[in-house]
């Protein structure tokens, strides 16, 4: 029997999320398995992995083939760090200890990289929630010059029709000299 490390998928349309399992390889892709060793979450930000790490090793070391996507995700974890480690401890070139303090300063390392880009996204995030600000800002104040210019325009309109009312007022007031009415020739 040849033993894979894959995913299963779970979840619903448009929302997937994977358990980690080891499986006979003719096995169906969602059927039976030999034992699931994790879940990986592609939909957070980043992926969100949880691995039983001592069982993936355990697989990885009997020989279990992974796919590409499963293979990813054990290098990212460390699987295949610390399998490499522990080939450099049964040669006899560090022990268990030294090993073990090289993978937790690689997952030291990684974690704070993971960090700084977090943070670097959350730094760019707002930054373009300034720009955004202050270009919406931009806008506003020239919707508010606009409308002033327009509320002048009417306030200037208004004006003018109340001088123009007043001086026909004025006009109206003063008697205008009637001119001699014509009389019509006869013929």
């Amino acid at each position: 029997m040849a033993a894979k490390i894959r995913l299963q998928r779970r979840g619903h349309k448009g929302y997937a999320f994977y358990s980690i399992v080891i499986a006979d390889s003719r096995a169906p892709r969602d059927g039976k398995f030999i034992e699931k060793i994790g879940t990986y979450n592609p939909n957070t930000n980043p992926a969100t992995v949880d691995l039983n790490f001592e069982r993936a090793l355990y697989w990885v070391n009997c020989g279990a083939q992974p796919t590409d996507t499963a293979r990813n995700i054990l290098s990212g974890e460390g699987v295949y760090l610390m399998k490499h480690l522990q080939g450099g401890v049964r040669k006899g070139a560090f022990d268990e200890a030294t090993a073990q303090a090289k993978l937790d300063a690689w997952k030291q390392a990684k974690e704070s990289s993971r960090k700084a880009i977090t943070v670097k996204e959350e730094q760019a995030k707002r930054e373009l929630g300034k720009a955004r600000l202050e270009a919406e800002k931009k806008v506003n104040e020239a919707i508010a010059e606009k409308v002033a210019k327009k509320k002048a325009e009417a306030l200037a309109a208004a004006e003018a029709a109340a001088a123009e009312a007043a001086a026909q007022e004025a006009s109206a007031e003063t008697p205008a000299e009637e001119a001699p009415a014509e009389v019509p020739a006869e013929a």
